[in-house]
């Protein structure tokens, strides 16, 4: 009982001190940021600079026209299949602790994957050409 009082007393306002300096500061450099870029900033309003620069290549075409997911999802299937690796690495660690049982498992999750792997050539899902 006498620890809950002791803790209670010990929860005053002041113990929260820190974490609002912190959101002050935080709330202040962010306000002070804002407040000297749009000081420092540029003035001219004209029609130079309000168009995109795109590395110095004048646009061509709409830039609402729908674009290629091919890229997208190659390197969907790249990071699927790299996680994969990346669970190679503990069972390499503990090879000789898992035993036969442990290599039937990876074996079946490599298994898995491969047939992942298959449906997606198979898919067209790597195909280039359009």
């Amino acid at each position: 009982m006498n620890c809950l009082l002791l803790a209670a007393e010990h929860n005053t306002p002041f113990n929260y001190f820190p974490l609002a300096l912190q959101l002050v500061i935080a709330v202040g450099f962010v306000v002070i940021m804002m407040v000297v870029t749009h000081l420092l900033g540029p003035k001219r309003k004209t029609g130079d600079k309000l168009i995109n620069f795109e590395s110095g290549i004048p646009s061509v075409g709409n830039a609402r026209q729908p674009m290629g997911i091919k890229y997208f999802l190659v390197a969907i299937l790249f990071v699927l299949f790299d996680v994969e690796v990346i669970f190679f690495y503990p069972y390499a660690v503990n090879f000789k602790f898992l035993g036969t049982e442990g290599f039937l498992e990876v074996v079946l999750f490599v298994a898995f994957f491969l047939c992942g792997f298959i449906y997606i050539v198979k898919r067209g899902a790597l195909d280039w050409e359009e």
